[in-house]
């Protein structure tokens, strides 16, 4: 997004400007204070969630219901504009579902993150319109991250963006910085629609309409300023996403479910490690937890440049014991490496211990809560040979099944 140059105030003021777009410096608001998304906490030894209660996950079928009830603006019938993008936006169904699919775990993190900053809930659909919520990576002076934003609108916001990290890209510090930005604009306007005009672009010219024109009125819903088309394109946008989430069946799409096991969460970094030793702590691939953690430049997740991961629940969990794992396995003993404190036993050692079949292949017997990580790491081999060697196609293990784990 781009705005006009307009005049320059005083520089006593501070500069905050609209996402996506440089505004000229502005008095500035209020800070919020700003909550903590669920979150799941891992300090090595002790492992215990930020939020007293645990991770919050929303139920898997009221995802779009909580949706809808967040709502503050008009309904599809609004304005034709509205209903054109709407049918614009499904004219595949099958492409639209698909493609809403594989987002949905960021929506819904968005999700959780506007109902803490009491964000009207169109605005979770915003990254659709910027960007169909993709990690936009960074070029030159270009925006980034699927809130398309400026570098200097990312550092009036507090966001770091630099060689090695860029918290555009940054889901969870993105999202927070952004709903602090939508709530302080609505605080200020009272109404969600020149919010979106002021997030689009700015909040200096906002204010400079409403002194020339006043406040729009609640009709017509895509109020009549002499703005630039992109700018009222958005809300009618904005708006158009709304739509399809109120009414699917009228554009014949069906809004997919998320299992509770692929919500995200933050998992706090102890320390800094290479990118691949992570995904093979969470057992994911590189690819897959790049995508979710593209603020880090380089090949290391830097924990002096952000102190957590964002995964699925379930990969949360496997990094987490990893995590406690190899921190506990500098602290015992080596006839007990590999095995966590307190509750390796007589029996369980001996039906851990690797049994030489009779043609000298060794084996392992998996116990109760063992990962295959931890059974690679006490072998001194990869999870990628695991598989190999036992026909595996992921990470799944079952207690009593029994492991190669050597290759002859």
């Amino acid at each position: 997004m781009k705005m006009r140059h307009l005049q320059a105030l005083p520089l006593a003021l501070s500069v905050l400007l609209a996402a996506c777009a440089g505004v000229p410096p502005q008095a500035p608001h209020r800070p919020l204070a700003e909550p903590r998304p669920p979150s799941v906490t891992v300090d090595a030894p002790v492992v215990t969630p930020i939020d007293a209660g645990g991770p919050v996950t929303p139920a898997t079928t009221g995802v779009w219901d909580q949706l809808r009830g967040s709502f503050a603006m008009a309904d599809c019938d609004a304005d034709p504009g509205v209903l054109a993008w709407a049918h614009r936006y499904t004219r595949n169904p099958q492409q639209f579902e698909s493609q809403l699919q594989t987002v949905l775990p960021q929506l819904v993190y968005v999700q959780q993150v506007a109902a803490q900053y009491d964000v009207a809930g169109e605005f979770v659909l915003l990254p659709w319109i910027e960007s169909h919520f993709r990690p936009v990576l960074a070029r030159r002076n270009l925006p980034a991250g699927m809130w398309q934003i400026m570098p200097v609108t990312a550092g009036s916001m507090g966001l770091r963006v630099d060689g090695h990290y860029d918290g555009r890209l940054d889901v969870p510090a993105a999202a927070n910085a952004v709903m602090k930005l939508l709530k302080q604009y609505h605080d200020q306007f009272q109404d969600w629609r020149v919010t979106d005009y002021a997030y689009n672009a700015g909040e200096f010219a906002v204010k400079k309409l409403i002194q020339q024109h006043g406040m729009p009125a609640d009709e017509p819903v895509i109020p009549k300023w002499p703005v630039r088309k992109v700018t009222r394109e958005h809300l009618t946008k904005l708006l158009a996403m709304a739509c399809v989430v109120r009414e699917p069946a009228r554009f014949n799409v069906s809004l997919p479910t998320l299992p509770s096991e692929q919500h995200l969460v933050k998992v706090a970094m102890p320390h800094s490690m290479p990118i691949a030793l992570a995904a093979d702590h969470a057992g994911m691939s590189v690819d897959a937890l790049k995508d979710l953690n593209a603020a880090f430049r380089s090949d290391t997740i830097d924990a002096s440049a952000s102190s957590y991961l964002l995964l699925p629940v379930s990969h949360a969990r496997q990094f987490r014991d990893a995590l406690l794992d190899q921190a506990n396995s500098s602290t015992v003993s080596a006839s007990l490496a590999g095995n966590l404190v307190g509750e390796t036993s007589t029996a369980a050692t001996a039906a851990s211990t690797p049994a030489a079949t009779r043609t000298g292949q060794k084996t392992h017997t998996v116990q109760n809560g063992e990962s295959l990580w931890q059974i690679a790491r006490r072998y001194a081999v990869s999870t990628t040979q695991l598989q190999r060697w036992n026909h595996l196609h992921g990470n799944t293990l079952q207690p009593g099944q029994v492991l190669r784990i050597s290759s002859h």
